[in-house]
């Protein structure tokens, strides 16, 4: 017993248990560690965002630059994020037409949502920049439309009128319609700013404000059987409402006074 009391009070016995403990800890984490995973997705990482770059170099290259650097024919891209490419990829907006008017206007998107991804992801890695939401961030739960209402107002009516029907501004340029869109990508556009818009970041507008103007615009542009305001003559506000009382109104104060023109005539005559 006393030999294996000194044993145990050895110097070297207490760097030999440490280099046990060690061992049995590093092969544990060896063991159960996920490094195949990591591995995968750094590998799957790799080759979307090589998959992104051979599209970007038949696509967007001629205008943006090889490097995303931009030219004297598209800006630079070097910081845009995943989002403004999604966005603009994925409502056919790029690639532009070769003949450009005021702004590029939606049209029918030419790649498909993989690709989109592709390409997203390769400019993403040539410099931070906002991601592409998740179904959490503009999604119906939890949205507050009255809020949403009171924000899209305040914001974004000026431009797009109060129901989101769009509007003319100076130089040929307008506000889109909202009608159809997708709610990603109204967030998209709200956090990224494209073309004539500016951007809202979280900083100005939170992830809860933006999902409470895209439940605003589905309320007033989802199916409705009737309105409960009566006519609403397009939704398109002033124009329409004061056409409307041009037409009918001093049509109607013209047809009276024909008729009281005539009727005096007449009594006249007799």
């Amino acid at each position: 017993m006393k030999k294996l009391s000194a044993r145990r009070r050895h110097p070297l016995a207490a760097v030999v248990v440490l280099l046990l403990a060690l061992a049995a800890t590093g092969g544990l984490y060896a063991a159960f560690a996920p490094a195949g995973k990591a591995q995968a997705d750094d590998s799957a990482q790799s080759l979307t965002i090589k998959e992104g770059k051979k599209l970007y170099e038949v696509g967007c290259a001629s205008c943006h630059g090889t490097g995303g650097q931009g030219s004297s024919d598209g800006p630079s891209l070097v910081g845009v994020g995943a989002a403004a490419v999604d966005f603009q990829v994925g409502t056919g907006r790029m690639p532009a037409a070769t003949s450009q008017g005021a702004q590029v206007p939606r049209k029918k998107v030419v790649y498909n949502q993989t690709q989109i991804d592709q390409l997203a992801t390769y400019i993403a890695s040539l410099g931070a920049g906002p991601n592409v939401p998740t179904k959490e961030q503009y999604g119906p739960g939890g949205a507050d439309i009255a809020k949403g209402g009171e924000l899209f107002r305040t914001n974004c009516a000026q431009c797009h009128n109060f129901t989101g029907k769009g509007g003319a501004l100076t130089k040929g340029k307008f506000a889109p319609s909202l009608e159809g869109v997708a709610p990603k990508h109204i967030y998209e556009a709200m956090q990224t700013g494209p073309q004539n818009m500016p951007s809202f970041p979280d900083t100005t507008l939170s992830s809860k404000n933006k999902k409470d103007i895209i439940a605003y615009l589905n309320a007033v542009n989802g199916d409705k059987t009737e309105n409960p305001g009566g006519l609403e003559l397009g939704g398109l506000g002033p124009v329409s409402e004061g056409l409307f009382a041009w037409i009918f109104g001093l049509g109607a104060l013209i047809t009276v006074a024909v008729w009281v023109a005539a009727r005096t005539a007449k009594a006249k005559k007799s």
